[in-house]
């Protein structure tokens, strides 16, 4: 079991963006990377060699977030041009679109059901809608400046936002009321997301800090000050034991959450790295930067057993060469922010989420495989069959102001003659 904890590595990159990339992620079965860019475009990258990147044009400004859905058959992406528009992958990039905002959209998010949409502005609110007809259902308006990002917990009960109020707000969606304000950031919050276990949260700042709480204690549980420049964005390992951040200093760092330290330092990115997201199972991850590259790697160390990964520790840590050593500054910085530190110098607080004990999996593996990836097979067919079904409704509102037009100008002209 040598291999255990490899280095990551870079896998491939892709081009093709004409501007700096703002987001990315992954499909669920692994077989695509969508992104978005300045260039205003969405484009759908296949991990297959042979198969042809797809790029997809609607937007009419910016594209600030793409994500996704649960089911990998929609992605959704968010713009400057203050609309929301649903793809559908495999078709000829044909979207339905809906103004979501007054001002830029930030960020757009599924639920983990992927019934249910969740978009964030500069016009300071977050907005809840269904995926099926993209209704309206609410609205959450607490924060005083632009939100960032928002995202629903795992269990699609809360959800938390960042923005340039320079809180990260935690909200009850089902009360609809702000739970708490996380207030510890000296700079606008770029980005946040919840642990898998949906007991902890961590936040991205321009202060160049992330910051990861407690969501039932409210308290810090770490605090991380490694980059030299402002933090983008960060994604959280599948296993809950690692976060990758992105920041302006043009690296990616990989973050040990079990002992509170900085793991691995990675330079691929020529300027700021923008994004960065884990597959949904923590095999790859992908990163995007001002260079207008995607960039995917390997990320080579065990996603299940940890205690395999803590008997190398040992023989590993003699290892220098992707990752850089923390320097004495950085591990110091990585302690709590009241100054306690664990037996290690300069490591935090571990996150062990309370309430998941086996394996993060464990409760879906008494269902057969066959019968979920069916059940997941048919919800995609579902999705699809959606969003046909909302072109073709568009295409026929398209069709019948046309024939109005028509008819109008026909009435005109005999009137006229």
């Amino acid at each position: 079991m040598s291999s255990v904890m490899d280095d990551p590595t870079l896998e491939r990159h892709f081009k093709g963006h004409k501007d700096a990339i703002t987001s990315l992620d992954f499909n669920s079965n692994m077989k695509q990377i969508a992104s978005g860019s300045m260039d205003a475009c969405v484009m759908i990258w296949n991990m297959k060699p042979q198969m042809r990147a797809y790029r997809f044009v609607g937007h009419k400004d910016v594209v600030t977030c793409v994500q996704f859905s649960p089911s990998g058959h929609l992605v959704a992406s968010a713009s400057r041009d203050k609309t929301v528009r649903l793809w559908v992958p495999s078709v000829k990039g044909e979207s339905t679109v809906f103004r979501a905002h007054t001002g830029t959209v930030r960020s757009v998010s599924f639920s983990s059901d992927g019934q249910t949409l969740l978009t964030s502005s500069d016009d300071k609110s977050i907005k809840v809608w269904t995926v099926h007809r993209q209704k309206f259902l609410f609205s959450l308006n607490q924060h005083i400046n632009w939100v960032r990002c928002a995202k629903f917990s795992p269990d699609g009960r809360l959800i938390v936002s960042a923005s340039d109020d320079k809180t990260v707000k935690l909200w009850d969606k089902n009360s609809r009321e702000c739970i708490h304000s996380f207030c510890e950031h000296g700079g606008y919050v770029n980005y946040a997301d919840f642990h898998p276990s949906g007991t902890c949260i961590a936040a991205a700042s321009t202060d160049n800090t992330v910051k990861v709480w407690d969501i039932r204690t409210h308290k810090l549980l770490q605090h991380y000050q490694v980059h030299s420049a402002m933090v983008n964005s960060l994604s959280f390992h599948p296993s809950g034991n690692y976060l990758i951040t992105a920041s302006s200093d043009s690296t990616l760092k990989i973050l040990d959450l079990l002992e509170g330290r900085l793991l691995y330092t990675l330079h691929g990115h020529q300027g700021p790295a923008s994004c960065v997201a884990f597959s949904r199972t923590g095999d790859f991850f992908a990163s995007g930067g001002s260079d207008e590259q995607v960039m995917v790697w390997r990320t080579n160390f065990d996603s299940v057993d940890y205690s395999e990964v803590l008997e190398q520790k040992g023989t590993r840590d003699e290892k220098t060469s992707v990752r850089s050593r923390p320097s004495a500054q950085e591990s110091e910085a990585a302690g709590l922010s009241d100054g306690r530190t664990s037996q290690k110098s300069g490591s935090t607080a571990p996150v062990r989420p309370a309430s998941v004990d086996g394996p993060p999996n464990a409760q879906q593996d008494s269902i057969p495989a066959a019968l979920t990836s069916t059940l997941q097979h048919i919800v995609g067919q579902l999705d699809v069959l959606t969003q046909t079904v909302a072109i073709l409704e568009q295409r026929l509102t398209l069709t019948e102001d046309k024939l109005k037009e028509c008819i109008e100008m026909q009435r005109q002209s005999i009137a006229e003659s």
